[in-house]
C-alpha cells in the first residue's frame, strides 16, 4: 500500500499501456496527480511489440504486467472481423474491441491487480457517469467508446480530457519519453500485411456479375463479395468509364456486386437506419445529432425506440451509411450512446441491395 506526502492512502488505478504516446502521458499524468499507477499490456497479436509500453513504465517507475490475450482476441474480434465481411457488411473491429475486449479485460484485472479505477489514453471526458467530447476535437474518441456501459464509464479515468495532442506531445518530451515524436496509427491494430494474406485466404472469394443498377446490365466481374465495402470507387477494376463510379449494393444470394455512376448518384442515399445492440448511456432523447463515420459531421436525426436495445434513426438525405458500422449519437456536446447499424433505408422502405 503506498501513501501520499500527507500520509492518506492514494487509490491504484490499471492503465492501459499501448506503449504510444497517449497511453504514455495518461500515465504521467495520473503520477502526478497522486494516484499509485499500474501499467498494463495486453498482446493481442504475434506481431505486437511491448517494449515500448515496458521501457515507459521502467522510466516512470511503475508497475507494469504483460498479459497474453491472443486467443481471446483471435475468437472475440478477427475471426467475427471476418465472418462479417463474409456476410456482406462492413465492419468496424474498434467497436467491438473496445467494448468486448479492451476495456472488458481492463475493467476484468482491477481485482487481480488490487486497483479501485482503470484508465486509458483516450481523448474524451466522462462526468458522473456520463460521456462528453474532449477538448480536441480533432482528436476526440468518443465516436469509439459509445458503446462502453455506464459500469465501466463509473470506473474509468481520462487523464488527456482537457489536452490537445500538441500539449500531449509537449508532456512526453518534458519526461524524455521514448514515443513523444511517434506518428498515430491510423490503422486496425491487427492489419498487418501478414493478416491481410492471411484474411484473402479466409475471405469468400467466389466471383459473380458486377450491374450498373441504373441500367441493369452486366459490365464486369468481381472478385468475391467479400472483398468490396459500400461507397467503396477505388479497385473495380472497369475499364472506359468516363465517372466514377461507386459500390452501392450486394445481393450476396446472386453473388451480384451493384454499382452507380457519378459522384452525386442516388443509389448511395438514405434517409434512416436500423440500429442494434444500442447502448444508451446518455438520457433519452427523441431529436439528437449522430455521426455514421469517425470524424463526420454531426447530422440531425430523429430517433424512435424500440425494443431489444433497438432503434430507428431518422435523417434528410446522407450518403453512404453502412451496415456494420456504427452510429453515435450526440447532444450539446455529450455522448449519448451508440450502436452497430443492421440496416439503411430510403423513404421509410427497406433499400433494395441489403
Amino acid at each position: 500500500m503506498c501513501y501520499n506526502v500527507n500520509g492518506d492512502v492514494m487509490a491504484r488505478v490499471l492503465v492501459g499501456m499501448s506503449g504510444g504516446v497517449d497511453s504514455s502521458v495518461a500515465a504521467v499524468l495520473l503520477k502526478e496527480q497522486g494516484y499509485e499507477v499500474v501499467g498494463i499490456t495486453f498482446q493481442f497479436t504475434e506481431e505486437f511489440d511491448a517494449s515500448d509500453a515496458k521501457k515507459v513504465c521502467e522510466k516512470l517507475n511503475i508497475e507494469h504486467h504483460i498479459v497474453d490475450y491472443k486467443t481471446i482476441f483471435k475468437n472475440k474480434v478477427i475471426d467475427k472481423f471476418i465472418e462479417d465481411y463474409n456476410q456482406g457488411i462492413t465492419p468496424n473491429p474498434c467497436f467491438l474491441c473496445n467494448r468486448e475486449v479492451k476495456f472488458n479485460f481492463l475493467y476484468q484485472n482491477m481485482d487481480n491487480y488490487h486497483c479501485e479505477y482503470i484508465a486509458t489514453g483516450h481523448y474524451a471526458k466522462i462526468r458522473n457517469n456520463h460521456l462528453f467530447v474532449s477538448a480536441d476535437l480533432k482528436k476526440d474518441q468518443t465516436y469509439f467508446l459509445g458503446l462502453l456501459p455506464s459500469s465501466m464509464l463509473s470506473k474509468l479515468l481520462l487523464p488527456l480530457e482537457g489536452l490537445t495532442k500538441d500539449e500531449v506531445r509537449n508532456i512526453a518530451h518534458k519526461y524524455e519519453l521514448i514515443n513523444a515524436n511517434r506518428k498515430d496509427s491510423t490503422d486496425v491494430c491487427f492489419i498487418t500485411s501478414k493478416f491481410k494474406d492471411y484474411m484473402q485466404n479466409k475471405l469468400d472469394d467466389t466471383p459473380g456479375n458486377i450491374v450498373d443498377v441504373a441500367t441493369m446490365k452486366v459490365i464486369g466481374q468481381h472478385k468475391g463479395l467479400a472483398k468490396y465495402t459500400i461507397g467503396q470507387r477505388k479497385g473495380l477494376n472497369i475499364g472506359g468509364a468516363e465517372k466514377r463510379m461507386y459500390v452501392v449494393g450486394k445481393d450476396m444470394n446472386r453473388k451480384i456486386l451493384y454499382i452507380a455512376f457519378g459522384d452525386n448518384n442516388e443509389f448511395l442515399i438514405s434517409t434512416s437506419c436500423q440500429v442494434i445492440n444500442f447502448n444508451l448511456i446518455g438520457d433519452k432523447v427523441s431529436t439528437a445529432q449522430a455521426r455514421f463515420r469517425y470524424h463526420q459531421p454531426l447530422i440531425d436525426v430523429e430517433i424512435e425506440y424500440l425494443d431489444n436495445n433497438e432503434i430507428i434513426v431518422r435523417y434528410n438525405r446522407v450518403k453512404a451509411v453502412t451496415p456494420g458500422q456504427a452510429c453515435v449519437l450526440y447532444l450539446n456536446g455529450e455522448c449519448l450512446g451508440g450502436g452497430i447499424i443492421k440496416e439503411v433505408r430510403k423513404d421509410e422502405n427497406r433499400i433494395w441491395y441489403l
